[in-house]
């Protein structure tokens, strides 16, 4: 690696760090939904190009989701195709979650089978999708979460 490419690597991981501790303070200050959308655009914003800061950012909004109020929850069936994550592994969960979604036709819908709430996945879809995806709870736990994620038409 180039010592251009470390440097740079280098600050992405402070600025990780600095908005890790700023997105704590927010959610302690009262606002954990709003942490968590924010940390929905980091991790949108490094996803691609910087997986293991969007990683990182990814598993506080895990710990910050669980201070939110939850999203609504619908009862309705659904016989989408059905994507069951638990027994990938964390760190490849989110992949193929959005892998599967960028498959869907529009109007399209799967949905998502996980062993706790993916409500840090519906923040990092705000921000990547804003207004152009669906959002159901069918099941919410307290051993799976069933949610129908779907494409608009």
């Amino acid at each position: 690696m180039s010592q251009a490419a470390t440097t740079t690597a280098d600050a992405i991981a402070a600025l990780t760090a600095t908005l890790g501790e700023a997105l704590r303070a927010l959610a302690a200050a009262g606002q954990p939904a709003r942490a968590c959308r924010l940390g929905g655009r980091a991790y949108a914003a490094l996803r691609r190009e910087h997986p293991v800061e969007a990683q990182r950012i990814n598993a506080l909004m895990h710990r910050l989701a669980r201070m939110s109020d939850p999203i609504e929850e619908h009862t309705m069936a659904s016989t989408d195709q059905q994507l069951d994550v638990r027994a990938e592994p964390p760190a490849r969960r989110h992949q193929l979650i959005f892998d599967t979604y960028e498959q869907l036709a529009p109007g399209g819908a799967f949905v998502l089978v996980n062993d706790h709430d993916p409500k840090p996945l519906y923040y990092q879809f705000a921000a990547e999708h804003p207004g152009r995806f669906s959002w159901e709870y069918l099941e919410q736990g307290p051993d799976t979460w069933r949610v129908r994620i779907g494409r608009a038409a």
